[in-house]
């Protein structure tokens, strides 16, 4: 966990400035499989380091005109409690179906980014009636996978927010960004206490993903949102198929019994 470790917050932080979601997807695995943390701590850390630095990729977003502030409150506010709960439960699960559960919903994620969003509005205000439920309602199931599995829920949260709310992919990048603050703060929060956190190493590693997230946000005016869609389910099925791999016992534990997983001390 030298400088090189450290580093690797680099992508982290681009991934998020960029897509507004996909930093614990790769922070978890980085973690657990390069930096050889357990599951439920590198879960833990994740959410820290996440949350800060979304917190920061906020305030340029904002400043852009791409943070939906009518949605961020209503969004947030039911997922930190989904959050809250899933981190507590967290404890009930093992670490290897953690990871696991982990790898099927970044596969769910790739195929709702698949869909052509439909037209997003063009009024400048957020959902009302019907299509407000449905942006609420699921903010509720992403905290709770947020905990559960240590994600910050972007990259749930941008297609439910492009799909359901109809907000343009720019807007969406912004307003996840707010909603993963709110999150990763929340699961953080219902982790301490479970896990031993290294403080002194997460800091360094959300220092450096600041600065990812900060070059990210200037560059995501220059990228085609329609390629950064794309770009982003590739990205998520390759990282699935990697950590189902990692934790295929869970799957199917006769052909894979007394296999050690890496990263899978006892937590």
């Amino acid at each position: 966990m030298g400088l090189l470790g450290v580093l690797l917050g680099l992508p982290v932080g681009l991934t998020l400035g960029l897509l507004g979601g996909g930093g614990s997807i790769l922070t978890v695995p980085i973690f657990v499989y390069m930096l050889g943390f357990g599951a439920r701590e590198a879960i833990a850390m994740s959410l820290a380091v996440v949350g800060v630095t979304s917190l920061v990729g906020v305030v340029g977003h904002w400043r852009a005109g791409n943070v939906n502030l009518r949605v961020a409150p209503i969004f947030g506010a039911v997922a930190m409690l989904g959050t809250y709960l899933g981190a507590r439960l967290a404890v009930f699960f093992s670490p290897a179906a953690q990871l696991a559960l982990f790898a099927v919903v970044m596969l769910a994620a790739a195929l709702m980014f698949q869909r052509r969003p439909p037209a997003p509005r063009v009024d400048g205000h957020a959902p009302s009636g019907k299509r407000f439920g449905l942006v609420a309602l699921p903010g509720f199931a992403v905290g709770m996978l947020t905990g559960l599995v240590g994600v910050g829920g972007g990259f749930l949260i941008v297609p439910a927010l492009v799909l359901l709310g109809r907000l343009p992919m720019k807007q969406a990048v912004g307003t996840s960004l707010a909603v993963i603050t709110l999150n990763s703060a929340a699961g953080f929060y219902g982790y301490l206490g479970q896990v031993e956190v290294q403080w002194a190493f997460m800091g360094l590693f959300a220092a450096v993903t600041v600065t990812g997230i900060l070059i990210g946000t200037s560059l995501v005016r220059f990228v085609p949102q329609e390629a950064l869609r794309r770009a982003f389910s590739v990205f998520l099925v390759v990282m699935a198929g990697f950590i189902l791999y990692q934790n295929r016992g869970v799957i199917l534990p006769a052909a894979d019994a007394g296999a050690a997983v890496p990263g899978m001390g006892t937590n």
